[in-house]
């Protein structure tokens, strides 16, 4: 049995978590964390400063701020460390490779297969259609999203650029006078109402449009991704992972 600690337990997708790890028999949340008082079935603490329970891995849907503390706690208690949070910093992401090289730590901006799925194949076809295609990402989520773009959104452009062999541009939304320039990579927020996540990438060319589309029909999607990324990360030492390790590890089944 994999003992779990639940930080942002009290939240939209630790809910969902609590509900989704019902069908993982492997997995149990052993304490939640949560920055306002909550009533669940498991033991909560306000602060993960306050937990003194043994657990297998850390599960984090929180915020940006929790990191200090999260990675602290897992290096003083050797735990490996889930991160699904998203808004991350630059300085906090380069906090995270360096805290990698000696601990364990699965992050992603986004736990649905089917969108990393779809991240791997942006890689392949972008260099292919970069010339002769406009590429454009539309993202939209509910009204009660902080941050903007999506994590996601971001992810997708970088692997995007990262697979072009010349230099590119983000344009963050389009406003103003002037063409649109020929590397540009054009990202688009949408916010409203209960939508859980959309993501569009537009490739336009001449007489012809590609486009790739991911639903998230429910938030269940991301739940089973992060239990799947504790039970992938349990008991590894040191180390940065992500999805891509997952999709590697159906591959070789």
């Amino acid at each position: 049995m994999i003992n779990i600690l639940l930080n942002g337990c009290g939240g939209k997708m630790g809910a969902m978590i609590s509900q989704t790890i019902k069908n993982f028999p492997d997995l149990r949340i052993a304490v939640g964390v949560d920055k306002n008082p909550v009533s669940m079935e498991y033991t909560t603490f306000t602060s993960i400063k306050e937990v003194t329970e043994k657990v297998d891995v850390i599960l984090d849907f929180s915020r940006p701020e929790s990191l200090a503390d999260l990675l602290s706690y897992a290096k003083e208690n050797n735990v490996p460390l889930v991160l699904c949070t998203t808004g991350y910093t630059e300085e906090q992401l380069n906090i995270i490779n360096s805290a990698s090289k000696h601990q364990a730590i699965f992050r992603s901006s986004n736990m649905s297969l089917g969108i990393n799925l779809i991240n791997n194949l942006l890689k392949k076809i972008s260099p292919v259609l970069y010339k002769d295609f406009d590429i454009e990402i539309i993202e939209k989520h509910h009204n009660q999203k902080v941050d903007a773009p999506s994590g996601t959104a971001i992810l997708l452009a970088n692997s995007i650029k990262d697979s072009i062999p010349e230099s590119t541009k983000f344009v963050y939304g389009r406003d103003g006078i002037g063409k649109r320039q020929p590397l540009d990579i054009g990202i688009h927020a949408i916010r409203g109402g209960s939508i859980v996540g959309d993501h569009e990438v537009i490739y336009a060319g001449q007489g012809e449009i590609i486009e790739l589309s991911h639903y998230a029909m429910s938030r269940e999607v991301f739940a089973v991704g992060a239990l799947k990324a504790c039970q992938f990360i349990n008991k590894k030492t040191e180390g940065l992972y992500s999805m891509d390790n997952i999709i590697e590890s159906y591959m070789h089944i």
